[in-house]
């Protein structure tokens, strides 16, 4: 409809431009006018505003007047409906995305809030999506909203402001990444988000090596500093390349799927009676291989033994092909 509208748009100031130019172009070939008359009169009658002629018109003159300000009203008329419905059409239709958009952010419970789209945050959000993981962006530039709001469910504003995040739902939110490119900026939306949230596991994005402390104590649970993880990276892709290479394709995607997958105990337990890893011999059941173990407590086991006793607020890292983690998920029902 709003593409509609904005051709209709062109063609009704292509009209009024045409409609002047004739008028002018007329006014100079029926009378004694100067340019700068033949614009004055074209303009004055075209308005209808009454100003007197800028000198006393002949038969033609006036046949050639009468013709002009009957074909000026209909065209200029034609235009103001155009360019009125055009607004009037944008306006309703914002009205009603933004509604529509608020909707789906008040249907949403244990989401993720996005604080700023830019590097950082157009990258998570990538990641959040290739997961089927609800999130809610919070952007300030209208030109990238209006770019991905397609894509993206947006609300518009700092994230550091109460109104704004609890339209984003940051009481109902489950996790809180903040990727704004300025420190001090993120401490403020860690401490906000904190205060409306205690329950929130927040991570937030740093700059600087001296502010990451500063994050954790304003509530940021996890710190991360892009530019040393690039580093450090491009550093290891130098020292050994190959298992960091390897490394890399463990989290690579493709068609929506991952060779590493986290799953919780309890998604286990209503289908196998596992009291330890061999219990659920998931080698054998779906080729995915168990490379880790997380306990309730959050202490990390790396390459868990056979007999590891689990609980069912624990959690197991598998390693497998896509087509394995599939499998996985399908015969176990996740996700």
């Amino acid at each position: 409809m709003i593409r509609l509208l904005r051709s209709k748009i062109v063609w009704a100031i292509s009209l009024m431009v045409l409609v002047l130019l004739f008028g002018v172009v007329g006014y100079k070939f029926f009378s004694d006018f100067t340019w700068i008359e033949a614009v004055y009169m074209t303009i004055i009658t075209v308005t209808t505003v009454g100003f007197s002629e800028v000198k006393p018109l002949d038969a033609d003159a006036k046949i050639f007047t009468v013709f002009l300000i009957v074909t000026s009203v209909f065209i200029f008329g034609f235009a103001l409906s155009v360019i009125t419905e055009y607004l009037l059409g944008r306006n309703s239709l914002q009205i009603l995305k933004r509604k529509k958009v608020k909707k789906r952010i008040d249907a949403l419970t244990d989401h993720v809030v996005v604080c700023g789209f830019g590097r950082n945050g157009m990258q998570a959000a990538e990641r959040l999506k290739a997961y089927n993981k609800p999130f809610v962006v919070i952007e300030r530039d209208k030109e990238v909203i209006e770019r991905y709001e397609d894509e993206v469910l947006f609300v518009e504003g700092d994230g550091n402001e109460d109104e704004v995040l609890l339209e984003a739902g940051i009481k109902r939110a489950q996790y809180l990444i903040t990727a704004v490119p300025d420190d001090a900026e993120n401490l403020f939306i860690v401490l906000t988000a904190r205060q409306l949230n205690e329950k929130l596991f927040i991570i937030s994005r740093a700059s600087q090596v001296t502010s990451q402390t500063k994050l954790q104590f304003a509530g940021a649970n996890k710190v991360i500093m892009p530019d040393k993880i690039g580093g450090d990276h491009m550093a290891s892709l130098v020292v050994m390349p190959d298992l960091i290479t390897f490394m890399d394709k463990l989290s690579m995607e493709g068609e929506h799927t991952t060779n590493l997958e986290e799953v919780e105990i309890e998604d286990f337990t209503d289908q196998v009676d596992c009291n330890s890893l061999r219990d659920l011999d998931l080698r054998r059941r779906t080729g995915c291989t168990i490379i880790g173990y997380i306990e309730p407590d959050g202490n990390y086991i790396i390459n868990p033994e056979a007999d590891l006793q689990l609980q069912p607020k624990g959690k197991v890292i598998v390693l497998g092909r896509p087509e394995q983690i599939r499998k996985l998920n399908q015969m176990f029902q996740i996700g």
